[in-house]
């Protein structure tokens, strides 16, 4: 097994935005996001991708890749897309599927080391850190750790439901210390490469992203 890192991201943008110091300091590090398919083309554009900017028709997708890869190269970290859809697609994989296809993609990978959302909000994170956690306790021998999501851990209460919910499952989790020194800056420029997801972010109602410069918090998890 090699050092490196793996990355899981629900989105085309979360592991930037949760964990994009912890990627300017891992050089070679991979960050597979999950929901990086297409939806078909003949499917309505969703509210969120108008918010975005984008109109029917366009390869709303493809954008958003060339937003992460962007991204990522900044960062020194390689994109791996799986092609499941996210939930504002109403495609959803059951979580058998979803958890065979990360076991098989890590197992490629080889990672010492694999981060995983902590699931706080919206469907797609918790649904990428239950597929993970049953891949965690298969006892594989890498060492796994739970990022915070921005905004996401503004919500109320959501640390704490998701930390009841992981003991009561028998996870245990161990603070990590920091990433140093902070690499804030070049975070930053990664982020604004997510141009479309930061619009709907800075729209009306919406938490903005300003939350993502904020520390980045991990946890060891001890399945």
């Amino acid at each position: 097994m090699s050092d490196r890192l793996v990355v899981l991201s629900p989105h085309l943008d979360d592991a930037v935005l949760g964990c994009g110091e912890r990627l300017a300091a891992c050089a070679g590090a991979t960050v597979v996001t999950v929901f990086a398919g297409r939806p078909q083309a003949n499917l309505p554009l969703t509210p969120w991708d108008a918010a975005a900017g984008f109109r029917p028709g366009d390869d709303v997708l493809g954008a958003r890749r060339a937003e992460d890869a962007s991204a990522l190269a900044l960062l020194g970290a390689t994109p791996v897309w799986l092609d499941f859809m996210d939930a504002q697609y109403a495609a959803t994989p059951d979580l058998g599927t979803l958890s065979a296809a990360l076991a098989m993609t890590l197992a490629a990978l080889a990672p010492a080391t694999v981060l995983i959302p902590l699931g706080l909000f919206h469907s797609d994170h918790a649904f990428v850190h239950d597929a993970a956690l049953t891949c965690a306790r298969h006892g594989d021998g890498r060492r796994w750790l739970a990022y915070e999501e921005p905004m996401y851990r503004r919500v109320p209460e959501a640390r704490a439901r998701r930390f009841t919910a992981l003991h009561a499952a028998g996870v245990a989790l161990d603070p990590e210390p920091p990433v140093t020194p902070r690499a804030c800056q070049l975070k930053r420029r990664a982020i604004l490469c997510y141009r479309s997801q930061l619009r709907v972010l800075d729209s009306p109602a919406r938490p903005g992203w300003r939350d993502a410069l904020e520390d980045e918090r991990y946890w060891r998890l001890l399945v």
